[in-house]
């Protein structure tokens, strides 16, 4: 994938796997909703939930970030964190996912509501910037016709802007 092809997977999505390092057993991951923001990517969470403190504890973070069509393909990218508080930005980043989950704008008259919540739970926002990718095309198999000629690579993290 060439920077932009990486760039435009990652815009054209909605949601990825967000995975980061535990203090104890293995790594952590779970699927959330996103925004992106030039080349960052934004993800609201609470405080005082484990990804906020991961990026908190460490600053490095990963996701892999889904096609939601069969068949199945991802872009894992691995990004600098960073915690943000300011409350305009969790509203404005909340109002965002919450288009992209319902598939529409949210109203502005939702921002109230959405701010309300938004306090009462200590949101936060995860601005990720990324720095690597890892892509592997995807390989299928619908009939053993398939079979012939079917062949696996490796492949290898590449940095953000590499073409």
């Amino acid at each position: 994938m060439t920077p932009e092809e990486r760039r435009q997977f990652v815009r054209g999505h909605r949601t990825c796997v967000f995975g980061y390092d535990r203090k104890s057993d293995g790594p952590a991951m779970s699927i959330v909703y996103y925004l992106t923001d030039g080349d960052d990517i934004l993800i609201s969470t609470m405080a005082a939930r484990a990804k906020a403190k991961a990026v908190i504890r460490s600053g490095k973070v990963s996701l892999c970030v889904l096609d939601e069509k069969w068949p199945p393909s991802y872009l894992q990218v691995y990004c600098d964190a960073v915690l943000e508080t300011d409350v305009e930005a969790v509203v404005n980043v909340m109002m965002g996912i919450a288009g992209v989950m319902s598939g529409s704008t949210m109203p502005e008259s939702a921002r109230p509501m959405i701010e309300e919540g938004a306090k009462r739970e200590n949101r936060v926002v995860l601005r990720l910037k990324p720095y690597a990718t890892f892509h592997t095309p995807p390989r299928h198999v619908y009939s053993v016709a398939d079979l012939k000629g079917l062949t696996h690579s490796t492949s290898a993290t590449v940095p953000w802007d590499a073409r």
